[in-house]
């Protein structure tokens, strides 16, 4: 398995996990999440490329796999989840640029997906 591809097997772990053992709080965070990103605004694709910047910036190695994954099936490009991640190093520096590492390694594993 690719890492980037572990890091989402370990999210689903992590959460199947919490839902058995704390599935109140489990089910306000995930309800939270469809809440969030339900609004009609922005489209998902947009939503996702921000998720991927702010995945950067928050240094979430799972974070990134998660939104980039969600990135590439809504739709963005390769180039779109560089540059999204690309932000996140211009209002968080040297360590965001850093962060660009996982970034890569999964615009790169998940690009296929959708025939990015």
């Amino acid at each position: 398995m690719t890492p980037m591809k572990e890091r989402l097997k370990e999210v689903g772990d992590l959460t199947r996990r919490l839902q058995k053992e704390f599935p109140n709080e489990t089910a306000g965070f995930l309800e939270f999440i469809k809440e969030a990103e339900g609004g009609a605004a922005l489209p998902l694709k947009e939503k996702e490329l921000i998720n991927t910047a702010l995945s950067v910036g928050a240094q979430c190695e799972w974070c990134i796999a998660f939104h980039v994954r969600n990135a590439v099936r809504a739709g963005a490009t390769r180039n779109e989840i560089i540059e999204a991640g690309f932000q996140a190093v211009l209002m968080h520096g040297g360590p965001a640029f850093m962060w660009m590492t996982p970034l890569m390694q999964a615009a790169d594993e998940f690009a296929g997906e959708n025939g990015a």
